[in-house]
Parts: C-alpha cells; sequence; structure tokens
C-alpha cells in the first residue's frame, strides 16, 4: 500500500512539473521570441501613410554604422544628416518594429533642427541579439550608442533621446542607470513596470488572472535569459534623471495604460512637461496627432532652453 502510494505521489509530482516546465518554457518563449514584424511589411505600412519618403531617404547625406553591443553583438544604425549642425537625437523604436518606424521622427526633428540617429534594437530589423528583453539588455545596448555618438558629435554637443513603447522604456532604464549620457529625453507611451505591464495583458488576453503565473515565468526566464520582469521597471530609476524630460501617451491606448506614463511623470524629479492625446491607439499619437505632436515637442524644447 505504502509503495502504491509513493508511487502515486511520485506520478503526480512528476506530471506537475512537467506541466510547471511546460507552462514555464512557453510563456518565455513569447516574451524572448516575440514575433517581430516584417521589414518589408513596416516599409509598405509606412510608406502608404507617408510617413517614409523614398526619395528623401535616398538623398539625405547619412552614414551606416555598425556599433558593438556589449553583450556581443553588432547594432546597426543609420546618422542620418540633413543639417549642417552637431544637434543630434537617438530614435528608439517600439518592440516588433524596426528604424524604419523612427524615420516620421527624424523627419519630424530634422524640420526642429537635429540631425538623427536610428537604430535597430537587438534581434530587431538587421541588428545582431538572440531575444528580446523589453529593455534589460536593450538599455546596455542604447548606451553603447550614445556613447558612439559623442564620439562622432563631441562631448559638447547637444544630445537628445526620443523614445516610443518599448524604446521609451529602455530610454528611460538608460538615463537612470547611467546618468548624464544625453541633454533632454522624450518618453512616448513607455510601460512604467514591466512586471505590472505583463500581468496587464494577462488580464486582458488570457484567462491566467494570478501573479503566480508571472513568479512561475520569472524562473524560468532567468534561467534562460538572465533576468526577471522585476529588473525592467523605468519608474525604480526615473528618479535618477536630473534632465529635462517629455512624457506623451494617448488616452486611448489600451495595450500600455496611460496611468503608467503618469506615475512616470509623477516620479521624476525636476524638469518635466505631460501630453496626454485624447486620439490616438498604442504607439499612434504621432500617427492621429502630426501637427500637434510636434508642436508639443517645440515647445518643450524651448521651454528647457533647447531651441531658440
Amino acid at each position: 500500500m505504502r509503495k502504491r502510494l509513493l508511487a502515486i505521489t511520485g506520478g503526480v509530482t512528476f506530471i506537475a512539473t512537467a506541466l510547471v516546465t511546460t507552462f514555464g518554457i512557453l510563456a518565455t518563449n513569447r516574451l524572448m521570441f516575440l514575433k517581430i514584424k516584417d521589414a518589408e511589411v513596416v516599409l509598405k505600412r509606412e510608406s502608404i501613410a507617408r510617413r517614409f519618403d523614398a526619395q528623401w531617404y535616398e538623398t539625405v547625406p547619412k552614414t551606416t554604422l555598425r556599433i558593438q553591443s556589449p553583450n556581443g553583438y553588432l547594432l546597426h544604425a543609420i546618422y542620418l544628416r540633413p543639417l549642417d549642425t552637431t544637434r543630434t537625437v537617438i530614435i528608439c523604436h517600439g518592440v516588433t518594429e524596426n528604424k524604419i518606424n523612427s524615420m516620421k521622427f527624424a523627419r519630424m526633428f530634422e524640420r526642429l533642427g537635429f540631425n538623427s540617429i536610428v537604430y535597430d534594437h537587438r534581434r530587431h530589423g538587421e541588428s545582431g541579439g538572440k531575444t528580446t528583453s523589453f529593455g534589460f539588455y536593450e538599455k546596455m545596448d542604447l548606451r553603447a550608442i550614445i556613447q558612439a555618438v559623442r564620439e562622432r558629435i563631441g562631448k559638447r554637443a547637444l544630445l537628445g533621446i526620443h523614445g516610443e513603447s518599448m524604446g521609451a522604456a529602455t530610454m528611460i532604464l538608460t538615463a537612470g542607470t547611467y546618468p548624464e549620457e544625453a541633454d533632454f529625453y522624450i518618453a512616448d507611451c513607455p510601460f512604467s513596470d514591466f512586471t505590472a505591464q505583463v500581468f496587464h495583458i494577462l488580464k486582458t488576453t488570457t484567462p491566467l488572472r494570478t501573479p503566480k503565473v508571472i513568479r512561475i515565468a520569472n524562473i524560468f526566464l532567468k534561467i534562460r535569459d538572465g533576468y526577471t520582469t522585476s529588473l525592467v521597471s523605468p519608474k525604480q530609476v526615473i528618479a535618477q534623471v536630473a534632465q529635462p524630460m517629455l512624457f506623451i501617451h494617448s488616452l486611448e491606448d489600451d495595450f500600455i495604460l496611460p496611468s503608467m506614463t503618469e506615475e512616470l511623470f509623477d516620479h521624476k524629479n525636476g524638469a518635466k512637461s505631460i501630453k496626454l492625446f485624447p486620439k490616438g491607439a498604442h504607439a499612434r499619437s504621432f500617427n492621429e496627432n502630426p501637427e500637434e505632436y510636434e508642436a508639443t515637442v517645440r515647445r518643450f524644447l524651448r521651454k528647457y532652453g533647447f531651441l531658440n
């Protein structure tokens, strides 16, 4: 009888362990290997919407950069130089996108008197890297980009960083971890805490509505990719950012909630501005409100002395 009970207990334990392991692998696969948009699809979408001008891109002075990541791969960047100036903005795209999606912002900053650096995050576009980490490893990559740009434009040249969605979260993580790297920041629809963001997605898209799910996933994420979601939390580091920061979000965004931007705004010390657009889904504030978006950025830059 005892042997039979031990066998049953062992069998149940084995099945439970197998189920947890299967879930952990599947869950972390969804995070680490999130499906990336096809480059041609992004190019076609941006071209049809007239946010990417092929003729401009072909003729604008530019330099292709291959920048070594401290994580062991090359980052693909393009230094766009339509203007005779050292004033520069680094543009960080969102998850599943690529640097083509950043071109609309490059054109905006050209109108505001800045050259731009657009680049592909790890595992996106033409950059290397095997996994997506939603800012954990990407913040180290962005620092490498910043250092490479500083070598080109000089330590005293005006440098800003614009980030959208994951790119905005990455920008904040970089700014809070490696202070004094740039002169100003623009954060468009960032998440404030990745654990909270994952839980929000679980609650709205799956029947899995318990934090235990994330705890299990984090065990496997730590083993497989070296970090946990708790280590990707812009709100924990934003108080370290002294430079001016503009926060942008759309109230219609139900993917990353605008309350996350409001939370980050509240945690940010010192110089800061915020703009919440009534119209626009996730990462569509510029697409739906291009003129007002540019005017908002212009006012921010003027307010803190970055435009005449």
